[in-house]
């Protein structure tokens, strides 16, 4: 699944305007949500953080259940034209690649090594398991969220030519300062390698490893030296996208979150998870359709594809937030 970002958050939290409203502690949007366009999203998004947090209220939620769940590709930041995880296993393929000499007698990996993406998509998702896999096996979770926060410190985006880091949405930083000004804990629940996610997660969006939850390679203990080792290896144990969401979710959390934000229909159990609890609950969607400033893609789009709960949104009480309507900037910095 990232530097100024590093006070992105604080900076926003610095700009409370906090309202004592009917005994319920409630941040305003004001200041908050600038990069929020007035209009209906924003007003469910308010209206939604004023009702659970207003105590004596019908739909009043403790704080311990102010739970808030984010995927993180598409959702908070760039997905595209590939998922920024798979810019950076394929930068790892080419760096080991000298100590790997055998690696050049299967196809996929020589795709890699020679930055033939299509040859790499031939693969399919097998190809792709085996190719992250290979780029972080033989290391301590710790060791690879080093070696990951040191490249994101120097990668560039192919289009934009700036940091992965610095195309987060502007729009979701703020969601997530406000939610957490009023008492929600923030979580990550991304399809991405977990370790990948953790090692960004609180620089750029406020959020700390230990509230992500991610796919996950198999670790393998041991001991070194009288001290007690994890070593990642290549076999994945948990994918954590589509119908694994909620069960992350179960794992790691232990509570039903109360609101969730997606983008695709790799989204849509964990939307449907969320939004089927009991109570006032909040689902909503980020729609690219902003050609201009990001990129336009839903039905047919290979990455990040958003036809069903596109589809079944309106039924559900799924808001659709259009990047292109509702928010008056998408990255920081403009």
């Amino acid at each position: 699944m990232t530097t100024t970002r590093r006070g992105i958050a604080a900076g926003l939290g610095g700009a409370l305007l906090l309202l004592d409203a009917t005994n319920g502690a409630f941040a305003q949007a004001t200041d908050l949500l600038p990069s929020w366009r007035d209009g209906p999203r924003r007003r469910v998004l308010m209206d939604f953080v004023a009702a659970v947090t207003t105590a004596g209220g019908p739909d009043f939620v403790a704080p311990a259940e102010r739970i808030a769940v984010f995927d993180n590709d598409g959702t908070l930041w760039v997905e595209q034209p590939a998922y920024t995880q798979l810019f950076f296993i394929l930068d790892r393929i080419k760096a080991l690649a000298p100590r790997n000499p055998d690696w050049q007698q299967d196809p996929v990996f020589r795709a890699a090594i020679a930055g033939d993406m299509r040859g790499v998509a031939a693969g399919g998702t097998e190809g792709l398991l085996k190719l992250a896999g290979a780029a972080q096996a033989g290391t301590s979770p710790e060791d690879f969220r080093s070696v990951a926060a040191e490249w994101l410190a120097t990668a560039r985006d192919p289009k934009w030519g700036r940091p992965f880091t610095a195309l987060v949405y502007q729009p979701m930083v703020e969601a997530l300062a406000f939610l957490r000004a009023n008492g929600f804990s923030t979580f990550i629940v991304s399809g991405g390698g977990v370790e990948f996610v953790r090692a960004f997660s609180q620089q750029v969006y406020g959020i700390p490893p230990h509230q992500v939850v991610g796919s996950t390679f198999a670790l393998r203990p041991g001991e070194t030296d009288g001290r007690i080792t994890l070593t990642r290896e290549a076999r994945i144990d948990f994918i954590d996208d589509g119908p694994g969401k909620p069960v992350g979710i179960a794992r790691q959390i232990g509570v039903r979150p109360i609101a969730a934000f997606g983008n695709s229909d790799g989204d849509h159990e964990m939307l449907r998870y969320v939004t089927e609890g009991p109570g006032r609950r909040l689902g909503m969607i980020v729609r690219h359709d902003d050609a201009a400033r990001e990129y336009a893609y839903d039905r047919q789009s290979h990455i990040g594809r958003l036809a069903r709960a596109l589809d079944e949104a309106p039924a559900r009480g799924w808001q659709v937030v259009s990047m292109r309507d509702d928010w008056s900037r998408i990255f920081p910095g403009g």
